[in-house]
């Protein structure tokens, strides 16, 4: 059986005065699959995840997430309706320990206990069974008491997964979570994001090709703001027109 549509972009169009930076694009991602999004520098990936998690408004088209029209939505509204993401750029409160980046995380869903300063974070706003399946999804409980800006890079950024994850997201983006990752940690992230479709819908933009092609559901494939294919990530291998686009150099495990 095929999973149901959670999130559909319809002919959605970013403009910058005369620049189409997505000039109508279509995307359909069904529940509890890993779909990337691919393409050279310049596509238009970055400004598509935009558009869809409601941090930027869209000049033209429509956005439907989980059943509901969620285009001029702001990107607060579409959180509680369950999306969550996490940056290219690492954004974690670094001098926090590790647990307690999980915990404001979890907290912040929900707007009356988001900046709720003035009780000790106890009972129903410790989060602790949120933060402890985090922690162990993460592999990170042995870091737990320790400072996040303690952790390796690639530990920084499966923390910061761990943060979208202690919102109970339907949808989770991830805008290049492997970025500056040594083999060691590569491998991790790569697990961490395969398990996560047994609960969530992943969209992922990711430059590791290898990454992508092994983990994907489903890939599109974007150039100059617009879809140039989609598919199975074999198929998507064996494209020529993708093979055009990257020169075959990203195709093949290269960057790009």
């Amino acid at each position: 059986m095929t999973n149901p549509i959670l999130l559909e972009a319809i002919g959605v169009e970013k403009y910058y005065d005369k620049f189409a930076a997505l000039g109508g694009v279509d995307l359909k991602v069904r529940a509890n699959t890993v779909h990337s999004v691919i393409g050279p520098n310049g596509a238009g990936k970055t400004t598509l995840f935009h558009m869809l998690t409601g941090t930027k408004k869209v000049s033209g088209g429509r956005i439907v997430f989980d059943g509901h029209d969620v285009t001029h939505e702001p990107d607060h509204r579409r959180v509680q309706r369950g999306m969550a993401r996490s940056f290219q750029v690492t954004s974690l409160f670094l001098s926090l320990p590790v647990r307690e980046n999980l915990r404001l995380a979890a907290q912040g869903i929900a707007p009356t206990k988001a900046l709720n300063c003035w009780h000790e974070p106890i009972g129903p706003r410790s989060c602790v069974d949120t933060v402890e399946r985090v922690l162990e999804k993460l592999g990170l409980e042995s870091f737990a008491l320790a400072p996040a800006g303690n952790l390796s890079h690639g530990q920084q950024r499966r923390l910061e997964l761990g943060m979208a994850l202690a919102a109970h997201p339907k949808a989770i983006f991830l805008d290049e979570p492997t970025s500056g990752m040594g083999i060691d940690d590569l491998d991790d992230m790569k697990r961490l994001i395969k398990s996560l479709r047994d609960e969530h819908t992943v969209v992922l933009i990711e430059h590791n090709m290898d990454i992508v092609m092994d983990i994907s559901d489903t890939v599109t494939v974007m150039q100059q703001g617009r879809v140039l294919a989609e598919g199975l990530p074999h198929a998507i291998r064996n494209d020529d027109r993708v093979r055009a686009a990257y020169l075959g150099n990203m195709i093949t495990g290269g960057k790009g």
